[in-house]
């Protein structure tokens, strides 16, 4: 069994080297037996060293997401949910990114699936593109932006 005092270093430890949040912290405390009044002194002593922080998480975390994992908001909202961050932080972060971030991410992806997909017809390509699109958490308003600028984009090329 680790001491109190072990799991609180290799917790700060953990917490120097990238972001974690609170919910992930504490399954590790209780994964190491760590009993629950001691769980809460070592949850309160990373918080207000600021070793842990659930809002800077989240930001970091909607951020690596989306430009590096080129996940959507739900998907990414989803996630910071299994992670049990609270409503007001998932709600303020993810609105905190414009839609030019998520459009700069879907265009390229979109772009690139087009070229590897087959289909009889253009709506049957639009179809399995939208469906790529939504599996990866993309919103319907940010497909159809995407949409309608790839399809501009084909009629000036054809000119």
């Amino acid at each position: 069994m680790m001491s109190e005092k072990d799991a609180l270093l290799r917790l700060s430890a953990l917490c120097a080297q990238g972001e974690h949040c609170q919910w992930e912290m504490t399954e590790k405390l209780r994964k190491w037996e760590i009993d629950d009044e001691a769980q809460a002194r070592i949850m309160e002593r990373l918080v207000k060293d600021r070793y842990v922080d659930d809002e800077r998480f989240a930001r970091a975390f909607v951020l690596d997401k989306i430009r590096y994992n080129k996940w959507g908001r739900r998907k990414v909202e989803q996630a910071l949910y299994q992670k049990h961050i609270a409503d007001d932080i998932r709600r303020r972060t993810l609105d905190d990114v414009s839609d030019e971030e998520y459009l700069k991410v879907l265009q390229p992806l979109l772009k690139q699936k087009r070229r590897s997909t087959k289909a009889a017809s253009d709506y049957e390509m639009n179809q399995k593109l939208i469906r790529f699109a939504l599996g990866r958490g993309f919103t319907f308003d940010i497909i159809r932006q995407c949409m309608d600028v790839e399809e501009e984009m084909e009629d000036w090329e054809e000119e």
